[in-house]
C-alpha cells in the first residue's frame, strides 16, 4: 500500500476535523442561514437534528475530496451543506420509519414532535437542498445529486421490504447499504473532483473511495449494534433487530449458529425483538462477529487503495485517516 496512512493521534476524527476547520466552519455558516424558515415548527425540529452533535462526515469528506482534488474556491461549502441537508432528511424519515425514540443519545425529532411534523420537515430539508443546487447552476452536479437522491429512496424500499424477513442474504443487504448509505458518500467524494474540474479518473477514484468508505462505515455501525453499549453508540443496543432489521450480525450468525439458537434469531426477527440478552449471547458467541469486522475491514482497505490514485496531500492523508476511523471508532 503506497498510501501513506497517518499516525494514531492524526488518525483521530477530531485531528482531522481540526484540518478542516476552516471549510467546516464555512459549511456550518451556510447550514445556519440556509435553515431558516418563517415557519416556528420548520426552525425547532430542523434546529434539533442538524445541531444534534453529530459528526458531519459527509460534508466534511466533500470538502476534504474538494481539496485533495485542487478546488480553490468555496463553492464546496455550498455543496456540503447541501449535502448534509440531504442526509438529515433521510435521518429523519428513517427515524419516522424504525419508529426510534434515541438518536446520538437524545430523544429523536418524532419522538418530541411526532411522526407528521418530523416528515414534513425532512421533506422541507430536501426541497432546500435541491433550491441550493439550482444556485450552483451546475448540470453535473444536480445529475449525480439527483441520481443519488434517487437512489436513496429506493435503499429505503428496499430495506423495507427485507423488515422482519430472516431470509435476507447477504446480497440484499448489500443492496440497501449501498443506496442507503454508500451512495451518498461516493457522491460526496466525487463533488468534490467535481468542483475542481478534475479529471474524470480523479473523480472515479474518490467515488470509490466514498463507496467503499460507506460500505466499511455502515457495516462497522451495525456490528456496533450488537457489540457496544447505549451510553457510548447514543442509541439503544438492539435497536436494529427491534426493527426487524436483518444486518450483516445477524446473517452471518444465522448461518453459523445451531439449529435451536437459529430458531431462536429467526422468532425473533420475525416478532421484531426478543430475549436481547439471548439473542447477544447467541450473536456474541457464534463467532460471526469477527467476520464482520472483517469485512469492514476489507472495504476500508479498498478505499485507501483508490486514494492511491490521488496527488499526496494532508487532505488525502486525512480522507485515509477516516477509512481507518470508520472501522475503529466505537460510536
Amino acid at each position: 500500500m503506497s498510501v501513506a496512512v497517518p499516525t494514531t493521534s492524526a488518525s483521530r476524527f477530531d485531528a482531522v476535523r481540526d484540518l478542516a476547520a476552516v471549510d467546516m466552519a464555512g459549511v456550518d455558516r451556510v447550514i445556519r442561514a440556509r435553515l431558516r424558515s418563517d415557519v416556528a415548527l420548520v426552525n425547532q425540529i430542523a434546529e434539533h437534528i442538524i445541531g444534534g452533535g453529530g459528526k458531519r462526515l459527509r460534508p466534511l469528506l466533500h470538502v476534504l475530496a474538494a481539496r485533495a482534488a485542487g478546488h480553490a474556491g468555496d463553492q464546496h461549502h455550498k455543496l456540503a451543506a447541501i449535502i448534509e441537508f440531504i442526509h438529515t432528511s433521510t435521518l429523519l424519515h428513517d427515524d419516522v420509519v424504525d419508529e426510534s425514540g434515541l438518536r446520538r443519545g437524545r430523544k429523536t425529532a418524532n419522538a418530541l414532535w411526532g411522526n407528521a411534523a418530523s416528515v414534513l420537515v425532512g421533506d422541507f430539508l430536501y426541497s432546500r437542498s435541491f433550491q441550493l443546487m439550482v444556485e450552483l447552476d451546475d448540470m453535473r452536479v444536480m445529475r449525480i445529486l439527483a441520481d443519488t437522491t434517487n437512489a436513496i429512496a429506493e435503499g429505503e424500499v428496499l430495506q423495507l421490504l427485507s423488515v422482519g424477513n430472516p431470509d435476507t442474504d447477504e446480497a440484499a443487504y448489500d443492496r440497501v447499504i449501498e443506496r442507503k448509505t454508500a451512495v451518498l458518500f461516493a457522491a460526496a467524494c466525487r463533488l468534490g473532483g467535481v468542483l475542481a474540474n478534475a479529471p474524470e479518473p480523479l473523480c472515479a477514484a474518490l467515488a470509490r473511495y466514498g463507496l467503499e468508505l460507506g460500505f466499511a462505515f455502515q457495516i462497522a455501525d451495525d456490528l456496533l449494534d450488537y457489540t457496544s453499549d447505549a451510553d457510548t453508540l447514543g442509541k439503544n443496543i438492539g435497536d436494529d433487530l427491534a426493527g426487524g432489521k436483518v444486518t450483516l450480525p445477524l446473517i452471518y450468525t444465522l448461518r453459523a449458529a445451531a439449529p435451536a439458537q437459529a430458531e431462536v434469531l429467526r422468532q425473533a426477527i420475525r416478532a421484531g425483538g426478543g430475549p436481547l440478552h439471548e439473542v447477544l449471547a447467541i450473536i456474541r458467541g457464534c463467532g460471526a462477529l469477527p467476520r464482520v469486522r472483517a469485512r469492514a475491514e476489507a472495504h476500508a482497505e479498498a478505499a485507501l487503495a483508490a486514494l492511491e490514485q490521488i496527488a499526496p496531500s494532508a487532505q488525502r492523508d486525512a480522507l485515509a485517516a477516516l477509512a481507518r476511523y470508520a472501522v475503529d471508532r466505537d460510536h
